[in-house]
């Protein structure tokens, strides 16, 4: 009968210890997960949101107008970004998704002051995220500062409120369409990281190097596939948004579609790179985590975005998953158009390029 020994225990436990002192890219993630978390939850969860980009259509131009906007800065709730000229042109920033609230000051802005029963603006709010339209609101019950007129009456509304795009500010409606995100961010960088690393677990890649094969054809004949497996993806996604959860699809599925394949591809290369730095199908799954975590807490899904600090916004203007996100949700809860969301496209064909053309490299120096 064999007995429990210490001895070979710690044996064991010496062995293993050796092998995590070996294995750099373990070891880097004993440290750097907790390190990456606390930094990125740390940064990216704050519902005090403040500094919500605002478009302002100040069609009165007086001096009474100026002073309340100049009031409405001053609460910090939003900045004045930009001056249009109309309220179609503020809803038209707000489908494009460049703004988060515009103001609009009519005409007769002067007579509404000595109406002490009628606002004397209006806030045009994108409610389809209900936490931003919960820091909008507040701007609502801005009183009118009595410098503004002579006739203000005390407490009188500067704001009347208006929520477009999901006016029940239902929580459904914002999170389910960036679910597409995010399940394809997970699942094409994990599926195509491993792709690589299991062809050379199992010697397939040392067949496919005898073959006039390039190394760029060896890699778009990876992501073909799993393009139409993104497809098939967003569409349950869609389907179970839409007869689950009632969630609403105001602009065109061919404009979505061709953003969605867009994100897909450029998404694929992050996980064709991923599979030319990993040696094996667990050291693919690692580093498929690693990159999906920030995309997660710092794309806007989970947390809004203004209400990040600036280095944090300018390290995800670098994800895909932040400019998917934007165009999601402007196709389908604005009915923004494809070239209304060409500030979105772009990054991601960039992105597609840069890394697509790194992977490559990168395979050539391994098979070298």
């Amino acid at each position: 009968m064999t007995f429990f020994s210490f001895r070979r225990t710690f044996a064991i436990a010496a062995k293993e210890f050796q092998h995590l002192r070996r294995d750099r890219l373990t070891g880097g993630m004993i440290v750097g997960i907790p390190v990456i978390m606390t930094l990125l939850f740390g940064y990216a969860i704050n519902h005090d949101i403040r500094h919500l980009s605002a478009g302002v259509a100040d069609q009165a131009k007086t001096a009474a107008s100026r002073a309340l906007l100049y009031d409405t800065q001053a609460t910090q709730v939003v900045d004045l970004v930009r001056n249009v000229d109309s309220k179609a042109d503020l809803e038209r920033l707000l489908a494009a998704g460049e703004i988060s609230v515009g103001i609009y000051l009519p005409p007769d802005f002067e007579r509404r002051i000595i109406d002490a029963d009628r606002p004397v603006g209006q806030l045009l709010v994108d409610g389809s995220d209900p936490v931003v339209f919960s820091s909008a609101r507040s701007l609502g019950e801005l009183p009118l500062n009595q410098r503004i007129g002579s006739n203000v009456t005390r407490g009188q509304p500067a704001y009347a409120l208006r929520a477009l795009y999901n006016p029940e500010r239902r929580s459904a409606v914002f999170i389910v369409p960036g679910l597409c995100g995010v399940i394809l961010t997970l699942t094409m960088v994990l599926f195509t990281s491993i792709a690589l690393v299991r062809e050379r677990e199992r010697g397939n890649l040392e067949l496919l190097i005898t073959t006039p094969v390039l190394p760029l054809e060896l890699m778009t004949g990876k992501i073909l596939p799993y393009i139409l497996i993104g497809y098939i993806q967003v569409s349950l996604i869609l389907f179970l948004g839409v007869y689950l959860f009632d969630v609403p699809i105001e602009g065109s599925l061919i404009d979505f579609a061709l953003g969605t394949g867009i994100f897909v591809a450029a998404t694929l290369t992050l996980g064709l790179m991923i599979s030319t730095l990993a040696d094996t199908q667990f050291q693919a799954f690692q580093m498929t985590f690693m990159s999906f975590l920030p995309q997660l807490l710092l794309s806007g899904y989970m947390f809004p975005f203004e209400g990040m600090p600036k280095a944090a916004q300018w390290l995800a203007e670098l994800f895909p998953l932040t400019h998917y996100l934007r165009i999601v949700r402007g196709i389908l809860l604005r009915d923004a158009d494809l070239p209304l969301m060409l500030d979105q496209i772009w990054p991601l064909a960039v992105f597609f390029v840069v890394v697509m053309t790194i992977a490559t490299l990168r395979f050539n120096k391994r098979l070298d």
